[in-house]
């Protein structure tokens, strides 16, 4: 599958450089931080944003992006909000990936051909649905293909051989893989072993299928570390944190948003 995502991590390999995946929930604190935010990543580093659609059981996310999609739905801020912060983000930005993450429900609700027909009109350019596993998911899997959107699938420390192959089987843009036995936040113990099975999964995909790793990657430092062995590298908790906690001034927030992300994008 030709995409935007597809063509990104391409690019990187070409320039030796690893792909720079970072995540926010949309709507907290607002609609306009959320946009300003994402030009600001955009401009910093950033290759592929990870938009986060709020929903009131958010089973896989600690607690600082648990809080930050409470604040979001407290705001009322619904799957056609997220989407209208995209379709303004891409007035002014065409070459940035942006994928929708989040869970079954509200997409259900929508409906599946409405939803993807949605995000075609909007250049959305993937989703990855965290309680939505290979099994249960080939109805959206399908509509997805039809608009030749990227459909991303988690892996984790627990992820079977034969499981991984299912899902490799049915993912494009890029897996997504859970370095820890956990929630979002959590620290990360063990580099052997994750990339052990970074390894494993590029050997079960036969078109070399981008591995990206999250959760745990909070700075410079560890992001450096991961890139060393993956393709990308996510980072979703510290940011989230960091919008809220300068979340007074939308000057300084973006200012402090760019020194972090400029400082991680370096690193890898």
């Amino acid at each position: 599958m030709t995409s935007r995502i597809s063509q990104i991590f391409k690019d990187n390999k070409s320039n030796h450089k690893k792909t720079f995946i970072s995540y926010l929930v949309c709507g907290d604190p607002s609609k306009d931080y959320t946009l300003s935010a994402m030009h600001t990543m955009a401009s910093s580093g950033v290759d592929i944003i990870e938009l986060g659609i709020p929903f009131t059981d958010p089973i896989a996310d600690g607690p600082t992006i648990q809080r930050s999609i409470d604040r979001a739905l407290k705001k009322n801020i619904s799957l056609m909000d997220v989407m209208s912060v995209v379709k303004e983000f891409r007035k002014k930005n065409r070459e940035t990936a942006v994928v929708l993450m989040g869970y079954m429900n509200p997409i259900h609700k929508m409906g599946i051909p409405k939803f993807t027909k949605h995000i075609n009109d909007i250049d959305v350019d993937g989703v990855l649905v965290v309680d939505s596993p290979p099994e249960e998911s080939q109805h959206l899997n399908k509509y997805l293909n039809k608009y030749k959107k990227s459909h991303i699938y988690l892996a984790s420390p627990t992820t079977t051989d034969s499981r991984m192959k299912s899902i490799i089987a049915m993912s494009s843009g890029y897996v997504y893989y859970v370095t820890i036995k956990g929630i979002t936040g959590s620290k990360i113990s063990n580099l052997t072993s994750i990339k052990k099975n970074v390894n494993k999964i590029k050997g079960f995909s036969r078109e070399s299928l981008p591995v990206a790793v999250g959760f745990g990657i909070k700075d410079a430092q560890s992001a450096r570390k991961m890139a060393a062995f993956s393709d990308g590298i996510i980072i979703g908790s510290s940011i989230v944190e960091l919008i809220h906690k300068y979340s007074h001034n939308k000057t300084i927030m973006n200012s402090k948003l760019s020194s972090f992300l400029k400082s991680v994008s370096k690193a890898i």
